[in-house]
């Protein structure tokens, strides 16, 4: 495998980030819509409503990504960073690319003077909570998230 290199994407890069965006999606069981994830990434990028950074090989290929949003914390009365999105293609997974985005996302966040960064995964992903735990991540045992979506 070659080594990987994380950069921030442009949104020249849109059409290297939303097939990974893509298969994201349908890992969380979305359907496939390649021209819903090119739109949706090239929106972000366009408004810049998030910042994405992107996995490629030395070769160019690209193989994950991480987007982030940003909040704000009432309580302590300051900025926080999002890490909403996480992904890495099956086919790369184990070759540091997730550790790699992941400390990206850190070092981004603490750059630009965030508070915390946050995340949620799926229960079920054990290999993401692996991850994260191994990179000093702390599980939240205080909360509870609780959502109410809307119709489409």
């Amino acid at each position: 495998m070659n080594k990987i290199i994380i950069r921030r994407a442009e949104l020249g890069d849109t059409e290297l980030v939303a097939p990974l965006f893509d298969l994201y999606r349908q890992f969380y069981e979305k359907p496939a819509d390649p021209a819903l994830a090119a739109h949706y990434i090239g929106d972000r990028l366009r408004n810049a409503e998030s910042v994405i950074f992107l996995a490629e090989t030395q070769s160019g290929m690209p193989v994950g990504f991480c987007q982030i949003y940003f909040g704000f914390c009432s309580v302590n009365a300051g900025r926080i960073c999002i890490l909403n999105d996480l992904y890495v293609t099956a086919a790369t997974r184990g070759s540091g690319a997730g550790r790699a985005l992941l400390t990206a996302a850190e070092d981004f966040a603490k750059q630009s003077g965030a508070l915390r960064i946050s995340l949620q995964t799926a229960r079920t992903n054990s290999a993401a909570q692996a991850l994260y735990e191994s990179s000093d991540w702390v599980r939240n045992e205080m909360f509870h998230s609780y959502v109410k979506p809307f119709p489409a």
